[in-house]
């Protein structure tokens, strides 16, 4: 790579990111204009099929960082410049001249509304809808999955680490394992809306306003020639941070020897705030060094833990009785273990036809869970004291009956009546009205952190368990299922006529 590669390299969030798309997004877009359509108003839904981790909920996130996106969406002289570049198998220009100055001249004028973040969603329900001029519906595809699949994925196991811990803090250690500069940086914005208490991510605390965490490693031990003595020049020189990484050599030594340290803290007025467990049984390790810090008078001094951490080994050393009070939670948290993605979808739901009316569009497919849903996509939120019931999936254009009946999307048979009595909420919410941003919706990364909060506790205890969770009932509404019952059969009828 050359010095102006690496430049351009290092600038790259600088000016516009309206080319972090797909090409064949852009082909679509010239053919959409070539075809003289790209103005007609099309919709698409973004959702998914199956929760990460084979959990019980997933969490929704995404949403202030796609806003950022969407503020600096344009198409820039050297945007331009490069897909005049490109050349098809004839060598001849891939795009049009007259396109490149269509897309020059053209402004985000699309609306789009959300869930918002920090939502507890489910699958076949929508997360985000686009509608507005078919190529820039389009063409937004490929950056809304890339943000919101991967930042709902780190929030879901942020959710699901924090909940296996009881309530003890989380802090997000994954920057030196995470995805690069972007996937640390998102994966730690996304733990923290999940619910982690702080992150090792310093850039990540200067950006996001997230609490900042951490003391020392094995090296700065390993710099001294005895444990002590790296202990007490760390305590000399940054005595009001004090957790000690207690196995460089021998665990239950590394506590005496943070002991020794914590009474010559206290004689300069500070306190051990705690010590770290990296390595070895981490259930014993915990349990002999609490009871070896509550003889020694140092109640208040904090067990902590790491070593490859996530919710099923959390869980399991809660079950054994570890007296772990805060987690430190790295490279299973930020690369989404055992989920690489989120298996988010963005499919075109409707079109409007050249007299302006709706027309809905489905996608087929052998596989039943791969059939897409029409219409203009709303879904509607049943509660009951505090407590989630059901979701409905239903067409803005077609709005359910007050006593509404939801069909399972994948089982027609299961069903279930949702009485008028009940309250609810319909979930997606204005988040940009003709290319600009509504900034009530555009809330702080803090009250989408308090609204995972709230959802998780309005959720069944059963639908959190790690094993076997329980499923919430998410259906499609009635009038809906029997459209797309239609649409379906009337596709398949044409086919069987071919």
């Amino acid at each position: 790579m050359n010095g102006s590669r690496v430049e351009d390299a290092l600038q790259v969030y600088s000016g516009s990111l309206a080319l972090l798309t797909d090409l064949y997004q852009l082909t679509m877009a010239h053919g959409y204009w070539r075809a003289g359509m790209a103005e007609r108003e099309a919709c698409f839904t973004l959702s998914f099929r199956q929760h990460p981790f084979n959990g019980g909920y997933t969490i929704a996130c995404g949403q202030g960082t796609l806003s950022s996106y969407l503020q600096r969406f344009r198409f820039e002289v050297s945007d331009l410049d490069y897909l005049a570049s490109l050349t098809g198998r004839d060598g001849k220009a891939l795009f049009e001249d007259d396109f490149l100055r269509y897309l020059e001249q053209s402004e985000l004028r699309c609306d789009i509304d959300a869930v918002d973040e920090g939502t507890v969603v489910f699958p076949h329900e929508p997360l985000l809808r686009v509608r507005g001029p078919i190529w820039q519906a389009q063409i937004l595809e490929t950056p809304i999955l890339n943000i919101v699949n991967f930042q709902t994925l780190i929030a879901t196991k942020a959710a699901r680490v924090c909940e296996a811990t009881g309530g003890g803090p989380v802090l997000e250690f994954g920057l030196r394992r995470a995805h690069g500069i972007d996937g640390a940086l998102a994966a730690s914005r996304a733990a923290y809306v999940g619910g982690c208490a702080g992150t090792s991510n310093v850039l990540a605390g200067k950006l996001y306003g997230i609490p900042v965490r951490g003391t020392h490693a094995h090296s700065w031990v390993m710099s001294f020639d005895s444990e002590l003595e790296a202990f007490k020049t760390y305590a000399a020189a940054m005595p009001n941070n004090c957790v000690f990484l207690v196995d460089t050599y021998d665990t239950l030594e590394g506590v005496r020897n943070a002991i020794v340290v914590g009474r010559w803290l206290r004689e300069q007025g500070q306190e051990l705030l705690g010590i770290r467990l990296d390595s070895g049984d981490l259930a014993y390790l915990s349990i002999e060094a609490r009871r070896m810090l509550d003889k020694a008078g140092f109640n208040h001094c904090v067990v902590f833990a790491s070593n490859d951490l996530d919710e099923w080994i959390i869980e399991s050393l809660k079950k054994q009785g570890a007296t772990i009070a805060a987690w430190g939670v790295g490279t299973k948290l930020v690369t989404g273990h055992e989920d690489g993605a989120l298996g988010g979808i963005y499919k075109i739901t409707a079109i409007r036809d050249a007299h302006g009316r709706w027309q809905d569009r489905i996608k087929l497919s052998e596989q039943a869970v791969k059939v897409s849903t029409p219409g203009v996509l709303q879904v509607r939120r049943f509660h009951d004291g505090g407590r989630l019931i059901a979701d409905a999936v239903f067409n803005e254009n077609h709005q359910p009956d007050a006593d509404c009946i939801i069909v399972d999307p994948v089982d027609h048979t299961r069903r279930r009546r949702l009485s008028a009595s009940l309250e609810y909420v319909d979930l997606l919410q204005p988040y940009m009205t003709k290319g600009e941003l509504r900034a009530t919706h555009c809330a702080s990364i803090e009250h989408a952190r308090k609204r995972v909060k709230d959802g998780l506790a309005a959720l069944h205890s059963t639908l959190k368990r790690l094993t076997y969770p329980h499923i919430y009932p998410v259906g499609l509404e009635r009038g809906l299922h029997e459209l797309k019952t239609r649409l379906i059969l009337e596709a398949r009828s044409g086919m069987d006529e071919r």
